[in-house]
Parts: structure tokens; C-alpha cells; sequence
């Protein structure tokens, strides 16, 4: 066990050495070398280290280098030092972290975990949590519990009648409520196609004005930080409104919920914490290993109402038990790394680790914007989104981008607008590689033949 750990041990270690400069997206000879895990299951065993060395040889070329500092393809956050070492740990405990008397350590770690997280994200400290696998769980999850509670106002016990003959809910979404919580919505019989959805401006902000009328039973879902601009609906004007309706305010904060840690962008979640559920992703912003997934409900007792288990199946404590407010029973120790990641940042160090992230984009849209490209969003928190020109030169430049291998950015289309997304969310982030990843979005641009918005570059001036 010692040697195989140890040689499994300096593998990683120099994969993330290795890291910052190698190329972040796998070439296309990486990937065709995947063919040689394409064999018949095996007749008999293989030593750990020709496992484990096959991996690292064939695998690790193959990867994203989504744990390196210059990966800004998706709201993907590298793994903290700290977090990683406390992963490795866990999983060597191998504790099913469903029960206190399971696993008391684990268990542990998810109280402390919870108030901390309360603390930093500046939610009420009464609320119950749910640690789960990531942002369509949580927001899964947290809707769960609202479904329980708005049904239960109304008399109708949804987990002993279910959906069958149950009063219709009013759900209310902002049009570009992300396509995880619509997801999470019909998994959870409340439909996809069904939903009221709100008109937002031109960031992406729910607007206010545009509210229908909310109808008891309700769920209105906001969202704190749009996964193409990063813009906050208006809580504060909704809110309320929907409080004098007896209306669930579910917010979907993904990422942008972090911001609540920051002295300097606390104030874009202004109003949020007056909302009943979050969800949110600690493989995001608190750059925890995946998977790792967050929600809170104002009301510990409608989270468990939704998601407790029987509690003749298994032997139920004085301490919290994780499997009365999570949907799975087996699980792994979530908690132990989002209480390293906490420990290690303190609340200074959160706070810079998502001002830094911020400056990042800033310098990025900066930047853009002197080499003459457009950049499409106002640029609030973490993303950017930048236009090279017309919809085939955008995407000829993000192609060239990520076969160039400096950084990878991936597309969008927003708001009818083809778009290449930047998202800042690690740790190893600094300004120089941004200033790196803004010569090679030049350069990329150039070879395609634009170097300013929309005209083809000049031979004669290398401009």
C-alpha cells in the first residue's frame, strides 16, 4: 500500500507542476492516445503501479488543465493546496459520511463547515445545509424543500401524495435562468415548459417591472450571478414583493453567491439573504475538489422534511445526521475538504481569493477592449464576454485559441450574440497570466485575420 500510494503520490505531484506550463487543452495526438485503455476486461490482475502508471501515462496528457491557472473555458475554480491534501486524506478514510456514528469526524466537519459557510456568505444562522454533489443537486434539493414547504401551506403533504391531484404551484424563472435549475425543476415533477418566464435587461437581470402576479402556492427563482455576465437580479425590489404573496424565493447562486465574501462586491448581494433556499458550488469559487455542492434552506425543518430518511432504517443520534437533509444516504465526505479550504483562507484570504479573480477579468476586458475587440457584458464579478467580429470570425479565433493551448476559453451564445466566454475562477490565477493569455488571444487573432473589431488585418503594417 505505502509504495503504490507513494508512486501514485509524485505522479500528481508532478502532473501539477508540470501544470502551468504545459498547454491547457489536450492535443489532438493526447486524445487519440485514449486508444490504448480500449481493450477487453482483463483475465487476470494487473500490479497497482502498471495501473496507476498507465493512467499517468496515457490519462494525464489527455486532460483539461482545469487545476492550472490559465483554464477560463466555464466557472471551473483550480483546487486550493490545502483542499486537494485534505481530499487525499478523506478518501483514504473512506468514511460513507451519511451518519454521525458512521463517521463522527465526518459529520463534524459538516457542522463547522456550515456555520462557517453561513458566515462567510452572509446567510441567516439558523439555516439547514445540504452538502451535495454540485449546483443542479443543490438547487435540486433546495426546490425540494420548497416544494414541501408551499404545498404544506396548503395542506398537501407532497412525500406521502405526491404530485397526483396536488394544487398546481405557480414557479416563476428569470428568462435566463440557467439550464440547471430548469433541470432540477422537472426532475422534480414541477416541468420544464411550464414556468412563468420573466423578461431581463440587457445583462441578463430579471426585470422587476416584468414580475407577473405571484399566486400562492409559488416558487420564484432568482439568480445571483449569470453564468455569461455575471449580473445579479434586483433581490431587493423582488423580494419583497414576493413575501406579501406568501411566495418561496429560491436564489441560484452558483458562483456569484461568493461574492458575499468580499468587502469590495458584498454589495451585489444585497437583498439575497432575505430569500428562503441557495444553491451554490464549493468546486467553484472555494476551489474544493470535485464534486462539491451547496444548499441552504432557511428553514432546517422543511429541508429535512423533504429529505429525511426513515429513521427505522438506521440508528439516528442527538448529533445532526447528514442523510436527513441530503438525497443520497452513501456518500463521501464533502465536508472534509470544504473545512480545509476554510481553514486555510480564513476570511481575509476568501475575500482576496474572489477581489483577485475580479481584477483578473477587469485586466482581461481591459485589455480586450485596447486591442480594439468589443466586449459585450459590464464586467461586475468574474466573466467577460468578448465579440472578434461576425459569428464565423468569433468562432474561428476561440477555435484557434484553444488549439493554441496558451489558455482555454470556450463559446456562447448570448442574447443573440456569438461570444467567447473568459470565466476567472482559481487560486493560481495572477495578472501575468492574463497578461500571457492576452498575447495569445492577439496573436490567435491575428493568424485568423482580425486584429480589431470586425476588419481584417493589414499586411503592410502587421497591424
Amino acid at each position: 500500500m505505502r509504495q503504490v500510494l507513494r508512486f501514485a503520490a509524485e505522479r500528481a505531484v508532478r502532473y501539477l507542476e508540470e501544470l502551468p506550463e504545459r498547454r491547457v487543452g489536450p492535443s489532438a495526438e493526447a486524445v487519440r492516445a485514449l486508444g490504448a485503455f480500449e481493450e477487453s476486461f482483463p483475465e487476470g490482475p494487473c500490479a497497482p503501479e502498471e495501473v496507476i502508471g498507465m493512467l499517468d501515462d496515457a490519462g494525464s496528457p489527455a486532460t483539461m488543465g482545469m487545476a492550472g491557472p490559465r483554464f477560463f473555458g466555464w466557472v471551473i475554480g483550480g483546487t486550493l493546496p490545502a483542499a486537494l491534501a485534505a481530499n487525499w486524506l478523506a478518501t483514504a478514510w473512506d468514511q460513507n459520511a451519511g451518519l454521525f456514528i458512521a463517521t463522527p469526524i465526518g459529520a463534524t466537519l459538516e457542522e463547522v463547515s456550515q456555520r462557517w459557510l453561513l458566515d462567510a456568505l452572509g446567510l441567516p444562522a439558523g439555516c439547514g445545509a445540504a452538502f451535495v454533489t454540485g449546483a443542479t443537486v443543490a438547487n435540486f434539493t433546495a426546490l425540494a424543500a420548497a416544494r414541501h414547504a408551499v404545498l404544506k401551506r396548503v395542506g398537501w403533504d407532497v412525500e406521502s401524495r405526491g404530485l397526483f391531484g396536488a394544487p398546481e404551484i405557480q414557479v416563476v424563472v428569470g428568462e435566463e435562468a440557467h439550464p440547471s435549475l430548469v433541470k432540477s425543476l422537472g426532475m422534480l415533477g414541477l416541468g420544464r415548459e411550464r414556468v412563468i418566464r420573466v423578461p431581463v435587461d440587457s445583462e441578463g437581470r430579471m426585470r422587476a417591472e416584468r414580475l407577473p402576479e405571484l399566486r400562492p402556492p409559488c416558487i420564484l427563482c432568482l439568480q445571483a450571478g449569470n453564468v455569461n455576465t455575471g449580473a445579479f437580479d434586483p433581490a431587493r425590489e423582488i423580494i419583497p414583493r414576493a413575501r406579501e404573496r406568501s411566495a418561496w424565493v429560491h436564489v441560484d447562486g452558483a458562483f456569484g453567491l461568493w461574492a458575499a465574501a468580499s468587502p469590495r462586491y458584498r454589495h451585489l448581494v444585497e437583498g439575497f439573504a432575505e430569500a428562503d433556499s441557495w444553491a451554490t458550488d464549493a468546486h467553484k469559487w472555494l476551489n474544493v475538489p470535485y464534486d462539491s455542492g451547496l444548499a441552504f434552506v432557511r428553514s432546517p425543518d422543511d429541508l429535512q422534511g423533504a429529505m429525511s430518511l426513515s429513521a427505522a432504517y438506521l440508528p439516528q443520534g442527538e448529533h445532526r445526521e447528514p442523510s436527513q437533509y441530503v438525497p443520497e444516504l452513501s456518500r463521501r465526505a464533502r465536508g472534509v475538504e470544504i473545512w480545509a479550504a476554510l481553514k486555510s483562507l480564513g476570511r481575509s484570504g476568501l475575500a482576496e481569493l474572489v477581489e483577485r479573480c475580479c481584477r483578473c477579468a477587469e485586466r482581461f476586458a481591459e485589455g480586450l477592449t485596447a486591442m480594439g475587440f468589443e466586449v459585450l457584458n459590464e464586467v461586475v464579478l468574474n466573466q467577460v464576454l468578448v465579440s472578434f467580429g461576425s459569428p464565423e470570425v468569433t468562432e474561428r479565433v476561440i477555435a484557434g485559441i484553444q488549439e493554441d493551448g496558451t489558455c482555454w476559453c470556450g463559446g456562447t451564445v448570448w442574447q443573440d450574440r456569438h461570444a467567447m466566454r473568459i470565466s476567472v475562477s482559481s487560486w493560481a490565477t495572477t495578472e501575468a497570466d492574463i497578461d500571457r493569455s492576452l498575447e495569445a488571444i492577439r496573436r490567435v487573432a491575428r493568424a485568423a485575420g482580425v486584429t480589431r473589431q470586425g476588419r481584417p488585418a493589414d499586411p503592410a503594417s502587421g497591424r
